[in-house]
This record gives C-alpha cells, sequence and structure tokens, in this order.
C-alpha cells in the first residue's frame, strides 16, 4: 500500500507543477474574469494548491494528514478538473494530433481513474488503521 500511496502523491506532484502554470496565468489574467463561476474557479485553484501539497506530501509518508487532505480536496478535484491522471488529457497534442474528438474520451477516462484513485484510497487508509476494508 505504501508503494500505492507514493505514486498517488507523484501524480499528485505532476497535478502541481500543472496547476502552477494555471495559477501564474489566473494572477495575470484575474481581472478579465467576468462570469461568476469563472472567478470563483480562480479563487477556489489557491486553496485547492494548497490542499493538493498537503496531501502529496502526507500521503507520501503514509500520514493521516494526506488521507484527510485527499478526502476534502476530492470534490473540488472534480469541479476544477484537477485531475491526478489530468495530464493524459495533453497527449493528443505531444503527438501533434490536434484533433478535438481525444479530448472527451480522455477527460471520461481521467474522472473514472479519479473515482478509482477515490476507492483505492479510502482502501489503503483502512489498512493503514489496521481495519478490514468495508467490502471483505
Amino acid at each position: 500500500m505504501r508503494i500505492l500511496l507514493r505514486v498517488f502523491a507523484f501524480l499528485d506532484v505532476l497535478s502541481i507543477i500543472f496547476m502552477t502554470m494555471q495559477l501564474f496565468d489566473i494572477v495575470t489574467k484575474f481581472s478579465r474574469f467576468t462570469v461568476p463561476s469563472e472567478k470563483l474557479q480562480a479563487i477556489l485553484m489557491f486553496p485547492v494548491f494548497v490542499l493538493v501539497v498537503v496531501g502529496a506530501l502526507g500521503l507520501s509518508l503514509g500520514k493521516k494528514y494526506g488521507f484527510i487532505s485527499y478526502y476534502i480536496q476530492f470534490p473540488f478535484r472534480l469541479y476544477l478538473w484537477v485531475l491526478s491522471l489530468g495530464f493524459i488529457t495533453l497527449l493528443p497534442e505531444a503527438f501533434e494530433n490536434y484533433d478535438d474528438k481525444w479530448f472527451p474520451i480522455l477527460l471520461k477516462v481521467c474522472y473514472v481513474g479519479e473515482f478509482i484513485r477515490l476507492y483505492l484510497t479510502i482502501r489503503a487508509h483502512y489498512l493503514m488503521q489496521g481495519q478490514r476494508p468495508l467490502n471483505s
């Protein structure tokens, strides 16, 4: 389980790298946001960034605060598209395939992956506490 948690922490580090680029754009272009939902998304990115950093550190060390941080950030990840496997949506561009048909498919894969990660995180949390998982 510790290897799995470290893999999740590594995926969070990738998310942190991409979020840093997004936060830089948000800071430089915040005055251009006119729609309230865009402003809300921009404002929420900052606390989610902190939660992802805390969660990555906690999961890599196997600490309880890593799990709690992930549980708190999970709904915000879905709303803000800060997905653990979100980098795979950039693969078509890396292969110079700019066809728009791949993005919706890969985004769905990312959402499914995020729910699988939530399930595995819950199981790991139970195992780290020495309890039996719910479905065993």
